[in-house]
């Protein structure tokens, strides 16, 4: 019979992960004390600023419980961490995971989850430094603290957006939202789970790598990833850069994929797009001159495309859309917001 949790205990649960830690993480020169004392410790770098992000996942409210495997839970967690750290310019260096388990989880579950969180820091050279385990009674949650780091200076931030600035995104947002959609509306269909946004949904990808070329490059004005939904956080950058926006609804990018989603779920595909999607893409503002600089930096670490969108304008938290024909509709600055309901998030359920 599978080992559960209450089988080996707080403790045996503890040397199980750091036995796959060890075996299977990366090990940092500059960690001082990891694993096994009451805090963890790490010699920072001369010349860098530390960057720090915390994240949750709660059962039933980020995730579905029974239609993501715990590897691609794990991933999905780290992710949307790494991501905050990519957004600012920086890269992942250390993660502190606290997990709330109900007793009967098996072990095997929880060492699947720790593995999804290997295989995204990893090829970071990031690892696993710390801790905590408790009991959940009411459903399981993920609680990660992520440290990374930044060449002093060079952190990109979402308050220096400027009037003239293009703005531009990675990839194809509003596809984790259809995902979510489609699980919601088959909820008995098993062979939901290998639909392509099914699968961006439960495993998205982060450009982390991507966000710290760009902060190198020193010509992005602000930037922030897609996890709140594009216009979500992109009216996080006009209001702290005290700014507008203006979207030009052809340019708008909607893979094939998105769109046939829609047809099915009988939406329009720039719903998806505009609205609460946690797909972590990167939103970006620029001078116009600055834009094929940044996309040559997009061309050599990201296989995704870097697309103009709009430009930034002197209304403060004013966002227009406009249309091939000349129309301009404003559009309402919108986002993930876990204290509200939400009819069509992707961040939550």
């Amino acid at each position: 019979m599978p080992e559960r949790v209450d089988d080996i205990g707080e403790f045996g649960l503890i040397r199980r992960i750091s036995t796959l830690l060890d075996q299977e993480g990366i090990r940092s020169e500059r960690v001082a004390v990891g694993i096994g004392d009451d805090t963890a410790s790490f010699l920072p770098r001369s010349g860098y600023e530390l960057l720090i992000t915390c994240d949750c996942m709660v059962e039933g409210r980020h995730y579905l419980p029974g239609k993501i495997r715990p590897y691609d839970l794990g991933r999905r967690a780290m992710t949307l961490n790494i991501s905050d750290i990519g957004a600012m310019g920086g890269r992942p260096l250390y993660a502190l995971v606290s997990l709330g388990l109900k007793p009967d989880i098996l072990v095997r579950d929880v060492e699947e989850m720790y593995r999804g969180f290997l295989v995204e820091l990893n090829p970071l050279g990031a690892s696993i430094i710390g801790g905590n385990l408790t009991t959940s009674g009411n459903g399981m949650f993920i609680d990660i603290t992520l440290v990374g780091e930044v060449e002093q200076g060079r952190a990109v931030r979402r308050s220096r957006a400027r009037p003239g600035d293009i703005i531009l995104v990675t990839g194809y947002p509003g596809q984790a939202a259809a995902g979510l959609q489609l699980l919601l509306k088959t909820p008995d269909d098993s062979k939901i789970l290998e639909h392509p946004l099914v699968k961006i949904y439960n495993s998205p990808s982060h450009r982390a790598p991507l966000g710290e070329a760009i902060a190198k490059a020193g010509c992005a004005t602000a930037m922030i990833d897609t996890s709140d939904g594009f216009l979500g956080d992109l009216g996080h950058i006009c209001e702290e850069s005290k700014v507008g926006a203006e979207l030009f609804k052809e340019k708008l990018p909607v893979s094939e994929a998105l769109r046939e989603a829609a047809l099915r779920l009988e939406r329009d595909p720039f719903d998806f797009f505009l609205g609460d999607s946690d797909d972590y893409e990167l939103v970006i503002t620029c001078r116009p001159q600055d834009m094929a600089k940044l996309r040559s930096v997009a061309s050599r670490c990201c296989a995704v495309p870097l697309t103009e969108v709009g430009r930034i304008v002197d209304r403060p938290l004013e966002i227009t859309l406009l249309f091939p024909g000349g129309e301009r509709r404003p559009v309402k600055i919108s986002g993930w917001d876990h204290f509200r309901l939400s009819k069509n998030s992707g961040s939550g359920v």
